[in-house]
């Protein structure tokens, strides 16, 4: 009956796999072909599937395929329906991306997205190909894709640490995990790197980087190692699931995991030593669990801290630990090995066994489990002291003593109280009276209790009630069945009773701790300050744990501080060792264990947002794994409550720096348009009255000439003011054309001629340099900012140069001076809007003319910095992209057809 009885599989378990599975159903299926390299043939494995898919009728349509060159690969493509690429725009050149949009709208049964770790251009929907994928699957369509080991998230820097190249391009691991098939393609390293010589994965220069770079031999072993074990970890989730899903019980021994089994005998240390040393010899993940009885609840402190300090010694050694509270710790380890699929169990042996009424642990586990192996561990060297020898139920502290006092007091006053009862009832109506006794006293003191009341009780009901009364003697043999029967079922009463009473504390524990837990995660939910999330942390690790704790936040420099100074103890240097190194500490920890207080780091997703200390009450605290389980599940919901908060103070502040930032454009074009006109007219009366007939006098010409400056100054302020604003708007079109470089030069010095003044201009351009694709109004901008910067901070007779050199992919240009230079560590800063070279300099200017050339050159897709020259003085170079400029005609034939 037991048996049946484990072997029927949870209601709530199948009701929640019936919901995935109709949440499985409305998705499509994803298969993800992985691999541990480029080369090893993932996109030719699923091509060929997708083939054999459409020869059968499916309607396959490949999305995007990347063949990087591999005849034979893009040989596989005949005959499958391919998906137009989508053209985007990014820095003045379309690339061609997967057209999501086209893929929705036709609906095929399977998709064939290459290259899942992608990242698409900016401007897509999204900005990871691996979120494409997942909008066809909730769309109801199947996928196809292909993924090399280096990308998953989890052995980024695994991989990083083995080819010395951190890859930029990464999947989350749980779309890996949540792909309904994982295909792994598997080729030795000899064969890929004959594959690379052979021109088969990368052509060329490619080919030859490849093999002095990423493509050694030791790098693809070791690739070749991860993705076989990502691979056997995400098939052992399968199996698990599986197991899970068809209710089955018996172990498949597909692993050698191990289960240590934890009890409150001396020799548990040396069981979990010996598990983790063969765990580690095979390679293989294992686990600890203790199986708390009533009777072990009732183990005096001592005993119960030193078997917890057992499991916590375990889960540093690497164990999954659990405590399991059941009164049959047979059963209570079979359904947990059962359902981690645990093959192997490890028990201690039992040493000085005395005379027992039950069956040892190891023949329960044999007659009921007879699947599973058991491995029996020997005596360690190191034992405990005598006393802590003693065997559970030798542990009789007074509470307990006077447990056993009031189950006999109890069972003698019931005999006595129903003695005058024996004239009115008959001898079967008493017994019920007395197993009714022995019930309340199982329900209240619990087992040993109740069995101590049931043998008092049969012997009162043999001294009061059976004849001849008042002696043990007995003038029938039949009363000795009654007396037989009537132990029986009080045993078996009180027994059960107990089991169920032992079971009704444990879920209300278990009630408890799920009742707190989502109390502190409501409070936390309406949380808009860091005050908040601090009290109501404060009172949930009261409530739960009767312990006193404070958090502590960092400032902007990365140190801690405290709202709260009513926390004897607590020590800062601690706490912000656990913050830097993300790591508890303190109290119940293997670092710095001599503080009094625990501390906890709250590890948010994106960085850890501060420290929880807690005070322990009694000065001693060692909480069983569900306790830390649930202390950790407070700390993480804390630190995503901080998080969030931290957002929202981020996102109000971005708000606030756009509005602000909208309207200043908004105030600057309008100023900036109304006075253009009043000042053009003033540039051309000035102008006017310098060319005046007859000339005027001389200081009417000196003050003309000055009007004329200032106002040609205040237009060209009052321009860059009316640029930027447009530029930050978005309304300016670039209007590219291929050109060449020296004309936009020359185009930028005539009109700066009387700016520049005495100071000499020499320029450094190459004849050779090749045409480039720019806006040349926009570009001829960019010129005269910088040589009108250039002539305002150096002294007249300086001189200016302009030069520019031809990179493999760029033009470099840079407009230098022998000046005082720039201020130091402001280098960046300058291209900041309103940013001055000098802070307090009285030179004219309001700070736009270098952002303005950053805005336009990054509008060109290129960079703009600024340094010291070699000459001493400021330089400012600027580079664009060189592009493929279009074909010159042939001169000598147009030459031919003119004469012609």
């Amino acid at each position: 009956m037991k048996a049946d009885v484990m072997s029927r599989p949870d209601p709530d378990a199948v009701l929640a796999q019936v919901r995935a599975q109709e949440k499985r159903d409305a998705r499509g299926s994803l298969r993800i072909y992985v691999g541990a390299s480029a080369g090893v043939g993932k996109t030719y494995a699923m091509l060929l599937e997708a083939r054999k898919l459409a020869a059968s009728g499916a309607d396959v349509l490949a999305g995007v395929v990347e063949t990087h060159g591999r005849q034979d690969t893009a040989a596989l493509l005949a005959g499958l329906d391919l998906l137009p690429a989508r053209s985007l725009p990014y820095r003045g050149r379309d690339l061609p991306e997967f057209d999501l949009d086209a893929a929705l709208a036709r609906r095929p049964a399977l998709v064939l997205v290459d290259e899942l770790a992608h990242s698409n251009v900016p401007g897509s929907r999204h900005p990871k190909r691996w979120q494409d994928v997942e909008e066809l699957l909730a769309a109801g369509i199947d996928v196809f894709t292909t993924l090399n080991v280096q990308h998953l998230e989890s052995l980024n820097d695994v991989v990083a640490g083995i080819a010395g190249v951190k890859v930029a391009e990464t999947v989350p691991d749980s779309v890996f995990d949540g792909a309904d098939e994982v295909v792994l393609v598997d080729v030795p390293a000899d064969e890929l790197l004959a594959r690379l010589k052979a021109g088969k994965v990368y052509q060329g220069a490619q080919a030859e980087r490849a093999s002095n770079n990423f493509f050694r031999k030791g790098n693809l072993i070791a690739l070749r190692e991860l993705a076989l074990r990502r691979t056997a970890e995400r098939i052992g989730d399968d199996v698990r699931a599986y197991r899970v899903e068809q209710a089955i019980a018996p172990v498949w021994k597909t692993d050698g995991a191990l289960l240590a089994c934890v009890g409150p005998r001396d020799n548990s240390e040396h069981v979990v030593r010996n598990c983790a040393r063969l765990a580690g010899q095979l390679d293989c993940a294992w686990h600890a669990v203790y199986v708390e009885t009533p009777a072990l609840q009732r183990l005096s402190d001592a005993r119960r801290e030193a078997t917890l300090g057992v499991l916590k010694l375990a889960q540093e050694l690497g164990a999954t630990t659990a405590v399991l509270p059941d009164a049959e710790p047979a059963q209570a380890l079979l359904a947990y090995a059962r359902s981690h699929n645990l093959q192997r169990l490890v028990l201690g042996r039992r040493h000085g066994q005395r005379l027992r009424l039950s069956r040892p642990l190891h023949a329960r586990l044999s007659r009921l489990a007879p699947d599973i192996d058991l491995l029996e561990v020997g005596a360690g060297a190191a034992t405990r002291p005598r006393a802590a020898q003693e065997s559970p139920g030798a542990e009789s502290t007074h509470p307990n003593r006077l447990r056993y006092l009031w189950a006999g007091l109890i069972g003698l006053g019931a005999a006595l109280l129903f003695s005058p009862l024996s004239n009115w009832l008959d001898l079967a109506n008493i017994a019920m009276l007395f197993l009714l006794v022995v019930l309340l006293v199982a329900v209240r003191f619990g087992r040993g209790p109740s069995v101590l009341a049931t043998c008092v009780c049969v012997a009162g009901f043999d001294f009061f009630f059976v004849p001849p009364r008042y002696n043990f003697a007995v003038s029938d043999v039949q009363y000795l069945i009654t007396f037989g029967v009537m132990l029986a079922v009080g045993l078996i009463t009180g027994q059960l009773t107990a089991g169920l009473r032992f079971q009704a504390q444990v879920a209300r524990r278990r009630e408890a701790r799920a009742h707190s837990l989502y109390e502190f995660a409501r409070e936390l939910s309406g949380a808009l300050q860091n005050e908040q999330v601090l009290e109501s942390t404060r009172a949930a690790i009261a409530g739960a744990f009767g312990a006193r704790a404070v958090l502590l936040l960092p400032d902007a420099d990365g140190k801690l501080v405290s709202g709260h100074d009513d926390l004897a103890g607590l020590d800062a240097g601690v706490a912000q060792w656990a913050f830097d190194h993300a790591s508890p500490a303190g109290h119940g920890t293997h670092t710095l264990p001599g503080s009094p207080l625990f501390y906890l780091p709250l590890v948010a997703p994106m960085r850890t947002r501060g420290v929880l200390a807690i005070a322990p009450d009694g000065g001693r605290w060692l909480p069983l794994p569900e306790q830390r389980q649930q202390l950790d599940t407070y700390a993480a919901l804390a630190a995503i409550a901080l998080e969030r908060v931290h957002y929202i103070e981020v996102a109000q502040a971005a708000l606030v720096s756009m509005e602000s930032e909208r309207l200043r454009n908004s105030l600057l074009a309008a100023l900036s348009h109304d006075l253009r006109t009043p000042l053009t007219s003033l540039v051309g009366l000035s102008e006017s009255l310098l060319r005046a007939e007859p000339p005027l006098a001389a200081n009417e010409r000196e003050t003309a000439a000055a009007l004329h400056e200032e106002a040609r100054r205040l237009a060209t302020m009052v321009a860059n003011l009316l640029d930027m604003a447009r530029i930050e708007s978005g309304a300016v079109r670039l209007n590219r054309q291929w050109q060449a470089l020296e004309e936009t030069v020359g185009s930028a010095l005539r009109p700066l001629r009387q700016a520049l003044g005495a100071r000499s201009i020499r320029t450094r351009i190459p004849a050779d340099l090749p045409l480039l694709h720019f806006d040349a109004v926009l570009l001829e901008r960019v010129l005269s900012n910088l040589l009108e910067n250039a002539a305002k901070y150096t002294p007249p007779g300086s001189t200016i140069t302009i030069a520019a050199s031809a990179r493999e992919d760029r033009v470099d240009v840079s407009v230098s001076d022998d000046g005082p230079g720039l201020p130091p560590g402001r280098e960046e800063a300058l291209f900041e809007k309103f940013a001055r070279g000098q802070q307090e300099s009285a030179l004219p200017g309001v700070g736009l003319g270098l952002a303005i050339c950053r805005a336009i050159v990054e509008a060109h897709g290129g960079k703009i910095t600024a340094g010291q020259a070699p000459e001493g003085g400021a330089m400012i170079t600027f580079s664009l992209p060189r592009g493929t400029p279009p074909a010159l005609p042939d001169m000598h034939h147009l030459e031919n057809e003119v004469h012609e």
